[in-house]
């Protein structure tokens, strides 16, 4: 998943009111974002490989340090907990996060085929709706319009930047999700190494420019969590 990923991010926006959609949205994302650089130190593999699914030309070979179970939790602990102790914020910060970070594995073991690991050299599992692209989209479409719809409905434009920065955003994240999904395969590992770094980025220095000139739309329950 890209897009359904995102969607929980956005969707967390209510929960942690005065988090940043950038740290909502990297938490729900971290396995991607860890993914590249254990790539580029050849601790984990990918190999490029059309026809592996319909959905995606990748063969997640190995990521046993990045997307296995074990270790999202491990690495939602971390980051909650590194999240918290700079901020102060509440426990509740530090669960919505952590949870973000987990929920990663639950949404790759629907779409990917059985790659999924539990643990480093454990089974893998994986229930493959990539095997069918019409099915995918609508899934992760369907999230990720809920998804904004959560967050749109919980800030409000500050200025032309909050509203017109977050529509930009949105599309896009669309046109990535449109256009790998029906694109030509990367020419290399290395160049998902460098895309995904570049995308992860850009996604987190955008979503925070936009959030940052939106103001939440406070309720009692919102003000008691904060």
């Amino acid at each position: 998943m890209f897009v359904g990923h995102l969607a929980l991010g956005l969707a967390a926006k209510p929960a942690t009111p005065r988090v940043s959609l950038a740290v909502l949205l990297t938490a729900s994302q971290l396995a991607d974002v860890l993914w590249p650089f254990f790539l580029a130190l050849g601790l984990e593999q990918v190999r490029i490989d059309p026809g592996n699914t319909a959905f995606t030309p990748l063969d997640f070979v190995s990521y046993p340090y990045s997307h296995s179970l074990v270790m999202l939790v491990i690495w939602g602990v971390v980051f909650g907990a590194i999240y918290r102790m700079v901020t102060g914020r509440n426990g509740r910060v530090f669960i919505v996060l952590a949870a973000l970070v987990v929920s990663h594995w639950i949404l790759d073991w629907i779409t990917h085929r059985p790659d999924m690991p539990i643990y480093p050299g454990g089974p893998k599992y994986g229930l493959g709706l990539w095997n069918h692209v019409a099915a995918t989209m609508i899934v992760e479409g369907f999230m990720f319009a809920a998804g904004v719809w959560i967050y749109v409905r919980s800030t409000r434009p500050r200025d032309a930047v909050g509203r017109w920065g977050f529509v930009s955003l949105i599309a896009l994240l669309v046109v990535v999700y449109v256009a790998n999904a029906t694109g030509s395969p990367p020419p290399s590992v290395t160049a998902i190494i460098v895309l995904a770094t570049i995308g992860a980025a850009t996604m987190t220095v955008w979503s925070w420019w936009a959030d940052h000139h939106r103001d939440v739309i406070l309720t009692p329950s919102r003000s008691a969590g904060l």
